[in-house]
């Protein structure tokens, strides 16, 4: 008989793994994709950024006002300098960048995967892929395998579903129609958002604009704008999409560096003959894809102008599809699980990962949670098991 039995075969799901192995027990992932991580191997390919090296409080303070106390207790449990530890315990080299997003030295998840499957290997893991969990018959885990119909009933379960974005890699919520009393409804995070931009912005699609300032509601940061055909996307624009999506307008401050007195006075120069957009390049020094955007949405420019260059308003016509967002908010409500992360009805169940109704921007955040949780979660099934 299989101990415990994990579902998802992403950063939580292997991390609730290695706990459950490292406590004695036997253990088996099973995943619904022909291979393990698809979702993780992904976000590595622009850089794998792990976590985020700050403070406790600042790093509490990417969650949300208001943090599940399940959710704080993982992180606290499971802090930036533990993830850093853990990754470099697998034999990669870590790097810090100047915002504190830490990276493995290899930019790559693949590496990292790779040496965690062998350690998982040597705990004694057990990996079945193309495994299609269908919810429980009679109490049972029951699967749709390759080679038909399984049924399992281990002492401890972990759910490690993922949430509700790029299908794909396997994240396609649909394990939500069998915990539907407890999932609260998905929503896009992490996403970029539709703009019906005017013709003359034709040549400045994939254009970035870097360092600008973006606000909405009380959220503001610093970070990269990127216009696309669809809109509006990047880091910046990412980091306060909670704020948009839940109704707050946008605006991008176009001269983060400059104050509205020194705005004011460089644009108060005389400009002779010159056209206001040349005048703006000569004694802004703003670049095409700036004069676009102040172009875009600042016109009819007021006699004021330095005010709306501070705070230009972006209209835009709601989020990009769910599908395309790099993380959902929504999943299983805390009020659903214990302190320890176990279904409260239906004892030795565990629930681990985006699954969960948690929400963090990208740069760290994330796979943090991620990994905290699976680690909470297989812990806390470890004890249940009595392992």
């Amino acid at each position: 008989m299989t101990d415990a039995v994990v579902i998802g075969a992403g950063p939580a799901g292997l991390m609730a793994a290695e706990e459950l192995g490292k406590a004695g027990l036997s253990v088996l992932v099973a995943d619904a994709m022909p291979s393990v991580g698809r979702k993780f191997l992904m976000a590595g390919k622009s850089g794998l950024n792990i976590t985020k090296a700050e403070p406790k409080a600042a790093f509490l303070v990417a969650y949300g006002k208001q943090v599940p106390q399940a959710l704080a207790t993982a992180l606290d449990a499971f802090r930036p300098d533990d993830v850093m530890a853990w990754a470099e315990g697998l034999g990669q080299p870590l790097f810090t960048g100047s915002t504190g997003r830490v990276f493995p030295k290899a930019m790559k998840a693949s590496p990292l995967l790779r040496a965690w499957l062998v350690r998982l290997d040597s705990l004694g893991m057990a990996l079945q892929t193309r495994w299609h969990w269908d919810g429980w018959q009679d109490d049972a885990l029951a699967f749709s395998t390759p080679t038909g119909p399984v049924s399992l009933r281990p002492k401890v379960t972990v759910l490690a579903l993922g949430g509700a974005s790029w299908a794909r890699l396997g994240a396609n919520g649909q394990w939500a129609r069998h915990l539907a009393d407890h999932v609260a409804p998905f929503a896009p995070a992490n996403m970029g958002f539709v703009v019906n931009w005017s013709a003359h912005m034709a040549p400045h699609m994939g254009s970035p604009l870097k360092s600008v300032a973006l606000t909405a509601g009380d959220t503001t940061t610093r970070g990269e704008l990127v216009i696309s055909q669809r809109g509006i996307e990047g880091g910046g624009v990412y980091t306060v999409s909670r704020a948009m999506r839940e109704g707050a307008a946008l605006y991008v401050d176009l001269l983060p560096d400059w104050s509205l007195e020194k705005l004011r006075n460089a644009l108060g120069k005389p400009r002779g003959k010159a056209s206001m957009t040349n005048h703006l390049r000569k004694v802004l020094r703003f670049n095409p894809v700036q004069m676009a955007l102040l172009s875009e949405f600042g016109r009819p420019f007021p006699d004021d102008l330095a005010p709306m260059i501070k705070a230009l308003p972006i209209q835009h016509a709601g989020p990009r599809p769910m599908d395309e967002a790099i993380s959902t908010a929504g999943g299983v409500r805390f009020d659903a699980l214990t302190g320890d992360l176990m279904l409260k009805d239906r004892p030795g169940t565990f629930c681990a990962g985006e699954m969960l109704d948690w929400e963090a921007p990208t740069g760290g955040y994330l796979i943090t949670a991620c990994l905290a949780t699976g680690r909470a979660a297989g812990r806390a099934a470890a004890l249940h098991a009595g392992g």
